[in-house]
């Protein structure tokens, strides 16, 4: 397994961020002389770190810090929790300072044949995307911005199922820090306590008859601050406040320990494996719900999932099977 750091706009604010992640305070001398730079040139740099929504508190005489710190990624720190046999599954860690999407690098990577068994990771993405065209917000050194890339043989019958299954294996790994109430809403959310926690976005490359790529990207919130928060657009949880002082590094080798191993075994056990799991998870289960898919609306019971992951509807006690796409889901008021 190799590790890469990816060069951005923010690599050169790197060295002052990691010496202010302690959230302590620092004198513009103090931080000039660990970089070899002039008071002049650390202020500049300082200046600019209120473009990357971080907010930098100046108190007079004493220095500068950035309050609560910053909780920054670490391949050696992400390396040191994985499991030996998530190592030999995996080829490539890379983590990026700044990118548009994990998902869409991730993706020109497989295209070119060199994506598989790579985990990319971001401390911030400009252009993160979640399920049918919303944006995922994701700024600096906050919660987890994960695309893993994996090729499959079999086509698209062998990915049947595979968002549900990445939401078990993600509820697995919280449960290794016993976050409360984590549930599982149709097709790829995590939700706790009510709302909306993490989110999966599955994109395919290739033959889709045969041979296939696919990039798993996973959007996850954890210690958003609140002027970002305003700008999501519906229901969110936060990790930080659901269960507080989960280190991002150690969180992320959990997540990589579960979905490495589901993407490893997946090919030979498919969705039926995580059927029971994902069902004691489920959100609606036997609630009242609606279904849409552009102008078309159905509304019945929540009656679990098939063992291809598709949905089943128990309206009027005719079960009928929807697969995603771009069917969206919510419970009735």
């Amino acid at each position: 397994m190799q590790d890469t750091i990816a060069k951005s706009s923010l690599e050169q604010l790197r060295p002052v961020l990691e010496l202010l992640a302690d959230g302590n305070l620092h004198s513009g001398e103090s931080l000039g002389a660990a970089l070899g730079v002039s008071r002049a040139a650390v202020w500049k740099q300082l200046k600019k770190l209120e473009n990357y929504g971080l907010a930098l508190e100046s108190v007079k005489g004493r220095g500068y810090r950035l309050p609560g710190g910053l909780d920054l990624l670490s391949s050696d720190k992400i390396n040191e929790r994985l499991s030996e046999k998530s190592k030999g599954h995996l080829r490539e860690l890379l983590l990026l300072n700044e990118v548009d999407s994990t998902n869409t690098q991730l993706l020109a990577r497989m295209e070119e044949g060199d994506g598989h068994a790579v985990a990319m990771l971001a401390e911030r993405q400009s252009a993160g995307r979640g399920r049918r065209g919303r944006n995922w917000i994701s700024p600096y050194g906050t919660g987890v911005s994960l695309s893993v890339g994996w090729e499959f043989s079999g086509g698209v019958q062998s990915l049947e199922g595979l968002s549900l299954a990445v939401g078990v294996a993600l509820a697995r790994a919280l449960e290794r820090f016993s976050v409360p109430d984590v549930r599982l809403k149709w097709p790829n959310d995590i939700w706790c306590r009510g709302s909306k926690l993490a989110g999966v976005l599955l994109e395919l490359k290739g033959d889709l008859t045969d041979r296939c790529a696919v990039v798993i990207g996973i959007g996850l919130n954890s210690g958003l601050r609140i002027e970002t928060a305003t700008k999501i657009d519906q229901p969110w949880a936060d990790l930080q406040q659901v269960c507080p002082g989960i280190p991002r590094n150690h969180l992320v080798a959990a997540i990589l320990d579960e979905l490495l191993l589901l993407l490893h075994e997946y090919p030979q056990r498919g969705f039926s494996a995580h059927r029971d799991a994902w069902t004691k998870l489920d959100q609606f289960a036997g609630q009242p719900v609606i279904l849409q898919a552009g102008s078309q609306v159905w509304t019945g019971i929540a009656a679990g999932v098939d063992d291809k992951g598709a949905l089943i509807l128990d309206m009027d006690g005719e079960l009928k099977h929807f697969h995603g796409g771009e069917i969206s889901l919510r419970g009735q008021v």
